[in-house]
């Protein structure tokens, strides 16, 4: 009957994050990026390499100190695009931690790779194309076409981790990392994998990414002079996200396998879902209605009560609109309990790293799990009378609880949310 245990009410396997991996604005691992959580350290900075003069927002959650060098062989580098970079590094990260050496020959077919990016490698496609404007197609690099491509940040994943299973790449903008380990865990259910690599990549501080989104009207550009305090989820003066770069990436594991091994445990997948608004291009449907629908199907997914989660890493861009219909759904989907559940923003100390965004959250929700200790919603001063939850103001909150959702609402009314489970 200890077989049981790795089965869930459906008779799947279980599954669990093994290992952690992220480069992000707040640190350059895992580890770091909690720490920055923790002490409220923020990552969003004045943009220095290159103009910004006639773009109104003129900051960013930047990676900073980043050597692709000390993970990738020189020449490589060159071949592929920062997306696929900051994935190799978070992907190396969450293979060491999760005690794994590439696969052995006869497992490699039973180790998948489903990444995610919402944009791919443009600042790649971007450069040739003005090279060869610039100088003629007897320039143009071989690589032009490659390094563009979005699934190949999957293919350099899967290369350095000889993992030769099932491999995909979800683009659903802001819900990318999201969805990424939710369909990642779909395939060890179902027995197509053993384990799989999994998570977000983005790499797009360039003028295109941030001309583009200040033309939309999307950015926070009151606090360009003050750029640690820019992004602020839920409060009252919010005005715009803060485009960010970064990428997390986790491994995950039937549950059965990881115990055998005596591995580490995060946390349990314990069940997610997707949905659409079919709403608005960029404007979240004010009612939330495809936000409700994704957080209860995850619910459902993993055979919980909405009373059973205790935690929530909300999607929280710190954007007018969004922040108000995501207080709107939680309400629906918890009613009073609402009230008493506990919901961060961990976007405010590094931005909205787009594809990486959700999988890096995903890891934040696995490490407030793991050490009972939920993180806050920095830069929280004056509440908004719409947004009339319990944000965890400004300092992390010590709580142990069972089970933790993470909610990620993108462009294209793409909604997807991930509920963990803590593993004692």
């Amino acid at each position: 009957s200890m077989e049981k245990n790795f089965l869930d009410q459906r008779g799947e396997p279980r599954v669990v994050i093994t290992g952690v991996g992220a480069v992000t604005p707040i640190g350059n691992t895992a580890v770091d990026a909690w720490e920055s959580l923790m002490t409220g350290r923020s990552g969003i900075s004045t943009i220095e390499h290159f103009d910004t003069s006639d773009i109104p927002c003129k900051i960013a959650g930047t990676v900073k100190n980043f050597d692709p060098k000390f993970f990738i062989k020189p020449k490589e580098v060159r071949r592929m695009d920062r997306v696929s970079h900051l994935a190799i590094a978070a992907a190396t990260e969450a293979l060491n931690d999760a005690g794994y050496e590439p696969w052995s020959e006869d497992d490699d077919v039973r180790s998948g790779v489903l990444v995610g990016t919402a944009i791919g490698g443009l600042e790649y496609a971007i450069k040739s194309m003005e090279t060869y404007r610039a100088k003629g197609f007897s320039r143009v690099s071989p690589y032009a076409i490659i390094g563009a491509l979005p699934n190949m940040v999957s293919h350099f994943v899967s290369t350095l981790a000889k993992a030769r299973g099932p491999i995909n790449t979800v683009s659903t903008a802001c819900a990318t990392g999201t969805q990424a380990i939710g369909e990642a865990v779909e395939l060890i259910r179902r027995g197509r994998a053993d384990r799989m690599i999994a998570g977000g990549s983005e790499g797009l501080i360039h003028p295109s990414t941030l001309a583009g989104f200040s033309a939309m009207r999307g950015l926070s550009i009151s606090h360009n002079h003050d750029p640690a305090r820019a992004c602020r989820p839920f409060t009252l003066n919010r005005d715009g996200f803060t485009v960010a770069e970064g990428a997390g990436i986790v491994v995950l594991e039937k549950m059965s396998d990881a115990v055998a091994r005596g591995a580490k445990i995060y946390a349990e997948v314990m069940g997610h879902a997707s949905s659409s608004d079919g709403y608005h291009i960029a404007e979240p449907d004010p009612e939330g209605r495809g936000a409700i629908r994704a957080m209860k199907w995850a619910i459902e997914d993993s055979k919980l009560e909405p009373k059973q989660i205790g935690y929530i890493n909300a999607h929280g861009s710190s954007t007018p609109f969004n922040d108000k219909a995501e207080t709107v759904a939680i309400k629906k989907v918890f009613g009073e309990y609402a009230y008493d559940l506990p919901v961060s923003g961990t976007k405010a100390l590094m931005g909205h790293a787009l594809g990486g965004a959700g999988a890096i959250e995903a890891i934040f929700t696995a490490q407030a799990l793991q050490k009972e200790i939920l993180p806050p919603t920095w830069n929280y001063d004056v509440p908004d009378p719409d947004c009339d939850l319990d944000y965890i103001p400004n300092k992390p909150r010590p709580k142990a609880v069972d089970y933790a959702m993470s909610n990620s609402f993108g462009l294209g009314g793409q909604n997807a949310c991930l509920v963990l489970g803590a593993y004692r």
